[in-house]
């Protein structure tokens, strides 16, 4: 049965070769036959590519990412990430050492870092979110900046709610959005803020629990 799956797995790498994708170790490349790869998308060592996945045009995918029943854009790149049931939009940027669960949905431009978890959250347009930290049951609006360390505490030991930062807002390193909350459009949060009630447009929360200011 190994030998039998070898030469499957070897037919469909070929196969996406000559239709203008460069796979640079193929040996160490695993990639599923209902999987579809786009010209000029390059895979790199150690990933696998698995069940239902698409890929666009343009893309760079590992080394050692795994991408599962998820749609990757075009011009996307997933570097040592995972994914799983999961879309990322065009121009979509994601890694090292990332996870987008199920639900996680990257709009176009959306980049994020190092070590970040995403589930059941919505990045619009042009959200950044760099570097360490938790996204689950959220929507984070366009051109937001997620500050490190960010977490959303959605989870109250008995029911899960769902935290909302509007578009142009500012999130402070180290902030804690303790669901449900809405940080409004425009507004920030100091590092190590708690924020337990809901921020309006263009005011600043700071302090544990969080207050707030004009800014």
């Amino acid at each position: 049965l190994a030998q039998l799956e070898d030469i499957q797995r070897r037919r469909i790498r070929e196969r996406l070769m000559l239709e203008g994708v460069t796979i640079s170790d193929p040996l160490s490349v695993m990639i599923d036959d209902g999987v579809t790869v786009g010209q000029d998308s390059v895979i790199l060592p150690n990933t696998m590519l698995l069940g239902n996945t698409s890929v666009g045009s343009g893309c760079e995918i590992g080394p050692g990412s795994v991408v599962r029943d998820s749609a990757v854009g075009d011009d996307c790149r997933v570097t040592s990430s995972a994914m799983e049931e999961a879309v990322m939009e065009s121009g979509v940027d994601i890694g090292p050492y990332s996870h987008l669960r199920p639900g996680a949905y990257l709009e176009s431009g959306v980049h994020i870092g190092n070590y970040v978890e995403v589930k059941e959250s919505r990045f619009a347009a042009g959200a950044v979110m760099g570097h360490f930290g938790y996204i689950g049951d959220a929507t984070i609006g366009a051109n937001v900046n997620v500050g490190a360390g960010t977490v959303t505490c959605n989870y109250d030991g008995k029911d899960k709610h769902r935290s909302v930062v509007e578009k142009d807002a500012f999130v402070g390193c180290d902030t804690m959005l303790v669901a449900p909350v809405t940080v409004g459009a425009g507004a920030a949060t100091g590092a190590g803020a708690v924020v337990t009630k809901d921020v309006p447009p263009a005011r600043l929360a700071m302090g544990v629990p969080a207050k707030i200011l004009d800014r």
